[in-house]
């Protein structure tokens, strides 16, 4: 399984970023996907994350500006992040939790950087 993010980079405050994560090995339509952040000196957070249903869940801190979806003819998961604040800098990863034989996988990418300049 391999999970190839991209999309990061430099924006300023108030701008918009559209991360990407595409998936070989697994099915991202059929599992649970999240997009996780980490700043300089903090724990890895969960940002949002799409169930294999397709229900969405948002973090406090980024509901009504970052959407969370997946286009799974391309196997690929989304993260579209508009209005963007200083806060939101860090590394961006991809996850995937897959079960099988009702054993959690968990896979994640390789991270890509976000930074947001006031």
């Amino acid at each position: 399984v391999q999970l190839q993010a991209s999309g990061g980079g430099l924006v300023q405050a108030g701008g918009s970023l559209r991360l990407s994560c595409a998936a070989s090995g697994i099915i991202v339509g059929y599992n649970s996907m999240g997009w996780y952040r980490q700043a300089p000196g903090n724990q890895r957070e969960l940002v949002a994350d799409i169930t294999g249903g397709g229900i969405t869940n948002n973090a406090d801190s980024v509901k009504g500006r970052f959407t969370i979806s997946r286009d799974n003819a391309k196997n690929t998961g989304f993260l579209q992040m508009n209005n963007l604040k200083p806060e939101d800098t860090g590394v961006y990863y991809c996850n995937v939790i897959a079960f099988r034989r009702n054993v959690k996988y968990a896979y994640w990418g390789q991270g890509t950087l976000v930074t947001v300049s006031s």
